[in-house]
């Protein structure tokens, strides 16, 4: 029987698996939509079992022909989350997700005044943000003692699937590295005495590389036979980054999805209050990312209130034109992560009239987005990342239109892969290195690149001037807004 990778990422919106044949074809796909929780303003969180359940679901479905044999399997998933459970691996509370939950705000000054903001950037790569793990477990230990005192251990969506199948407890660097304050990103370990501090009676997983054997599956389970290899794995941007061959020195990453995420490869360890400088995937890379907490996930909430399907509102926001008839949007409808780092963003619309139409809308949010890319951008620059290679990938990539407004935005040219079918099939790629060399580039080989436009480049820098004053005169009244109890 024909051997085949199985690759499975648990995503914000869903979890997708994917089944790859050894010369990088695909077999068969496989996709399981969910939300996230909103208990209040502020708070993301999901129940740790369901991926789980639909990591078994998927690879049920992926294995249903029973026509190939799973030689190895990867997982990958959002990142960084919080999920704690107890001595007998039952989870205490649902997950806190990655950035996009700012619940923690107060133990964020509360660390920066105990560790030192200062030097937790230089241990740990980046400022304490809504991305990092520690703050959120701390604000755990305070507000919610009772299921504290029963925390034990801490898990992410693909360290708790790995251990699910492997009865492994291990983390991979590079989602260690943005478990801030945690982890010394210098020497590449857990930073012990900051983690009893932050974390205690948390016992911290084994740290490995995402592509490294993480164990065996226990028993035969959904069409996985029993010792089959399970990688490490890890955050699925970096994942993401994998399947579109777009981790080598000088490459960027610009990944269209729920939110919006950018991977700039660099040769060395970089340092940055406005990102986050982390552990790559192959040991001794770096990264130094940047992430919007809401892109379209906004284009969902618009394509909701006007019961429309995005395939219909592309067509219009393509007619609406450059500029989108005068409405220029601030896309932090979930707060903001990079660089702004504004938990109490929220977004506005500006230029409204009665002639708007739903498709103008839409296309201001996607050149909302896009300005959002490019202030990430700037801040890049301003770090000294050099962008060579700019490589497009996820869901947000079909249609054209947004990675077209992307590149008329910032000027790049993005190269669009054969296959943006994303971190799922970075994960089978990762499996697949268990056993034989994989080149990234010739499974998802380019398929087209995306030119700008330089016939908007004077609007569109005109826009994106008001684009950034725009925060800057309304965020004292917005903060105001945000501040007062829904």
């Amino acid at each position: 029987m024909p051997r085949a990778f199985l690759g499975v990422d648990v995503g914000t919106s869903s979890s997708k698996g994917v089944l790859v044949r050894p010369d990088g074809e695909i077999v068969r796909t496989v996709v399981r939509a969910h939300t996230v929780s909103r208990p209040v303003a502020g708070q993301v969180e999901m129940d740790g079992d369901l991926w789980w359940r639909e990591f078994v679901e998927i690879a049920e479905e992926l294995t249903a022909g029973r026509d190939h044999d799973v030689a190895a399997v990867g997982i990958s998933g959002m990142g960084p989350c919080t999920l704690l459970v107890d001595d007998d691996d039952r989870p205490v509370r649902p997950a806190i997700l990655y950035g996009v939950d700012t619940r923690a705000s107060g133990q964020i000054d509360t660390l920066n005044h105990l560790l030192g903001a200062d030097r937790i950037l230089d241990v740990c790569g980046s400022v304490l943000s809504s991305q990092a793990v520690g703050p959120k477990i701390a604000w755990v230990r305070e507000n919610e003692p009772d299921r504290y005192r029963r925390a034990r251990r801490l898990y992410m969506p693909s360290s708790w699937v790995v251990h699910r199948l492997t009865g492994e407890y291990v983390l991979d660097h590079h989602s260690a590295s943005q478990s801030l304050p945690l982890y010394d990103i210098g020497a590449l370990a857990w930073h012990e005495s900051w983690a009893e501090r932050v974390a205690p009676g948390i016992q911290l997983p084994t740290l490995r590389w995402p592509g490294e054997l993480a164990g065996v599956t226990r028993q035969a389970l959904a069409g996985i036979a029993a010792g089959t290899p399970v990688i490490t794995g890890t955050i699925d941007a970096w994942s993401e980054a994998l399947s579109v061959d777009a981790l080598g020195v000088g490459d960027l990453m610009v990944m269209y999805g729920t939110t919006m995420f950018l991977i700039a490869t660099v040769d060395r360890r970089m340092s940055s209050r406005t990102l986050w400088g982390t552990a790559g995937v192959a040991e001794g890379s770096w990264s130094l990312a940047g992430g919007m907490s809401a892109s379209g996930a906004i284009t969902g909430w618009i394509s909701t209130i006007v019961q429309a399907g995005h395939p219909e509102l592309l067509a219009e926001a393509q007619a609406a034109g450059t500029g989108a008839h005068g409405l220029l949007m601030l896309p932090y409808f979930a707060g903001e992560r990079t660089p702004i780092s504004d938990a109490l963003a929220r977004g506005v619309v500006a230029g409204l009239t009665l002639e708007h139409t739903r498709g103008d809308l839409y296309r201001a949010a996607l050149e909302a987005t896009a300005y959002g890319v490019r202030h990430i951008l700037e801040a890049m620059t301003e770090a000294g990342v050099q962008v060579e290679r700019a490589v497009a990938v996820g869901g947000g990539t079909r249609g054209g239109l947004w990675t077209q407004v992307v590149s008329d935005v910032t000027g790049l040219s993005q190269v669009v892969p054969a296959r943006t079918i994303g971190a799922s099939y970075g994960a089978a790629i990762m499996a697949a290195g268990l056993e034989q060399d994989v080149c990234a580039g010739e499974w998802n080989p380019p398929r087209r690149v995306c030119d700008p436009d330089p016939t908007t480049a004077a609007l569109h820098d005109e826009r994106y001037r008001l684009y950034r004053d725009l925060y800057d005169s309304t965020c004292d009244v917005v903060h105001a807004l945000a501040s007062r109890p829904r």
